[in-house]
């Protein structure tokens, strides 16, 4: 006899806080936690539906009266470097890529703590210590890879330094980059842009069809950069879409632009039951 076993999460709302991306306004976001042997095809499905990731807990904003924060993607197939992305390849030519096991090293969160104090000193990681850092590389109950980036030093390849680093989740339909961080001194360098480049050739490579970049916020100067973009995908009003004119989105707020969480969760879509021999 055959019988099927649900796979129903419970869905929880965090209480409003400050937001960090546009002033003047709170953040509250819509969460679920990420366990057990369907930890995988609940990541996958939920980030088809703009849900991230952090260490055992899959969210997405669900802000009240405000809309802006929108999940985006890029299409691989599709997409074709600019001038300047290109010249940014060119100058990181000499990095060597290495895709590890999540763990974390001393090292790694000596290049974490250089990189939040120089642009990031007053966020919600400012305080953040190695044990906490550990828990955000290790605490994955999905397929992760730490991917680091490191440059020949004055003494050669011997001595190579780390240089960048990125935490990305393998996904069934692509690359999902869950947070990244490099060293500051080499800002003249792009490499957060040259991360995302470098992650869609992995994509590519893999013939993964996507690679997620977390939350584009229009009006946010910090999110900006991801409109650079090529093939540029956001998940808005229950669909991918292609993002267009940045410009056709703003951050505009309106008491009705927020459905109540209940229809919210309502409209998730779960994986499907999973057969099991009974």
């Amino acid at each position: 006899m055959r019988h099927t076993l649900p796979i129903a999460p419970q869905f929880y709302v965090t209480a409003p806080q400050p937001c960090p991306y546009l002033d003047g306004r709170s953040e509250r976001k819509l969460f679920t936690a990420l366990q057990g042997e369907n930890a995988e095809r609940l990541n996958d499905t939920l980030s088809k539906q703009g849900f991230r990731r952090s260490q055992n807990v899959l969210y997405r904003p669900s802000c009240a009266e405000c809309t802006a924060c929108l999940s985006a993607r890029i299409r691989v197939a599709d997409f074709t470097p600019s001038k300047s992305q290109r010249r940014t390849l060119r100058r990181n030519a000499g990095l060597r890529r290495v895709a590890t096991s999540p763990w974390a090293t001393e090292t790694q969160y000596d290049l974490f703590r250089r990189y939040l104090d120089s642009r990031h000193a007053d966020g919600g990681m400012a305080d953040m210590d190695i044990f906490e850092f550990a828990a955000m590389i290790e605490e994955t109950p999905v397929k992760s890879r730490v991917v680091e980036y490191t440059a020949a030093s004055d003494q050669g390849d011997a001595r190579r330094s780390l240089v960048a680093v990125c935490l990305t989740d393998v996904l069934d339909d692509g690359l999902s980059m869950v947070y990244s961080f490099y060293d500051p001194d080499r800002a003249g360098d792009s490499l957060g842009t040259y991360i995302i480049l470098d992650h869609v050739a992995i994509a590519r490579r893999a013939g993964l069809p996507y690679v997620y970049l977390g939350y584009w916020v229009p009006g946010s100067r910090k999110m900006g950069y991801k409109s650079n973009f090529a093939a540029l995908e956001i998940y808005k009003g229950g669909r991918w879409q292609d993002i267009g004119d940045p410009a056709d989105h703003t951050a505009e707020t309106h008491p009705l632009s927020v459905d109540p969480i209940a229809e919210q969760v309502a409209r998730i879509a779960l994986p499907e039951a999973r057969p099991v021999k009974g």
